[in-house]
């Protein structure tokens, strides 16, 4: 039981240590909402995952301050919860904007998981000490720049290797990268740059025993994923289209997929999160923890949620390194030689904030009580 007194907002921004490049843009810093919920003398964490474009999603920046702001924070203020999952629930007169209810659902969980003293993995019933990290590559300016990107990549221990690709920037790149690095486990992620008139083309990528691609088709596209799945071999990993657990069951009675990956920003929450999970496990489809350039805070949780039995392939949750220097987070995190992340011990997300860099990071704010 825990109850939320007071919400604090902070626009953050932070530069990238290396430009990242989708099929949709190229990116070289990352502006974000930090939650904290207080409740009790007890804080809990949430990062928002929107962007500042509607990219990769329609939630943006500005539109998720604006519905934090202005719709779920009297929603919540003042209230008691038994239990973290009660949290989503309690926003569904807003609907749809999950990136902006995640923020502040997986802070309650934060905030809950502190009040009961315990890590957050736990509360959310992972069995995992420790998770196994893969690294999401960006489209490159040349073949031998991603070459030594993903020499780099394998050199510190990730178990798994994913390339961005687009139309122009896929066969030849995956073919490069089979000819030069050999059996490395590989996938591939279109973040919806094609559609099902390109099954010919994306057909030809199955000679490359690829362990997956991710998001071929349009960004709300079930049927055709389904279409396409029956005219290639190489297994296809929903993201962008499986934003509730409807979705994924729709996903799996259709044969669109024979994978999901997981992002709590898209299906609002951690609540939201392991119901996915566990349909995934009922019906045999493997899961794995996608990225969304979180700070430490963010992927703190992704570690968290990540500990669940069902997520058995490596997942995007790398070092800080690869993307913030310094992150928010001291220590920051960091992979084991053999390619995994421990699980913090700690009370909740188990990391110490560098609130003197959050501090300096921060562009707005805004502050309200019950």
């Amino acid at each position: 039981m825990f109850r939320i007194d007071r919400l604090r907002l902070r626009l953050v921004r932070l530069p990238l240590v290396a430009f990242f490049e989708t099929s949709f843009a190229r990116v070289y810093d990352k502006t974000f909402i930090l939650v904290t919920l207080e409740g009790d003398g007890i804080e809990g964490l949430g990062e928002c995952v929107a962007d500042v474009d509607p990219y990769y999603s329609s939630e943006t920046n500005v539109a998720a301050w604006h519905i934090i702001k202005d719709f779920i924070a009297p929603l919540i203020l003042g209230r008691t919860f038994d239990d973290p999952r009660d949290v989503f629930p309690a926003l569904a007169r807003v609907r749809g904007h999950n990136m902006a209810k995640a923020a502040i659902e997986m802070a309650s969980w934060d905030l809950a998981a502190r009040a009961g003293n315990v890590p957050l993995s736990r509360l959310l019933g992972g069995t995992r000490a420790e998770i196994a990290s893969g690294v999401s590559i960006g489209i490159q300016d040349s073949l031998d720049q991603l070459a030594d990107k993903i020499r780099t990549e394998l050199h510190a221990g990730y178990r798994r290797i994913k390339i961005k690709v687009k139309p122009g920037w896929d066969v030849g790149a995956v073919e490069m990268v089979r000819t030069r690095f050999g059996a490395i486990p590989l996938m591939v992620d279109a973040n919806a740059a094609y559609t099902l008139h390109d099954a010919p083309h994306l057909a030809g990528l199955d000679r490359f025993e690829l362990m997956m691609i991710e998001q071929p088709l349009e960004y709300d596209d079930i049927r055709d994923h389904a279409a396409l799945q029956r005219q290639i071999v190489t297994p296809i990993c929903l993201d962008e289209s499986i934003h509730s657990v409807r979705l994924a069951e729709e996903a799996i009675a259709l044969g669109a997929c024979r994978i999901i990956n997981i992002k709590p920003g898209r299906l609002g929450g951690h609540a939201q999160s392991t119901r996915v999970h566990d349909l995934c496990a009922a019906h045999g489809v493997p899961v794995w923890h996608g990225g969304m350039l979180e700070s430490g805070i963010g992927r703190a949780h992704n570690i968290h949620l990540a500990s669940l039995p069902n997520f058995t392939l490596p997942g995007d949750i790398a070092a800080s390194r690869r993307y913030f220097v310094p992150d928010l987070i001291d220590p920051p995190i960091d992979i084991r030689p053999d390619g995994t992340i421990p699980v913090p011990t700690g009370p909740g997300l188990g990391v110490t904030v560098d609130w003197e860099r959050v501090n300096a990071a921060t562009r707005e704010t805004y502050d309200v009580k019950a």
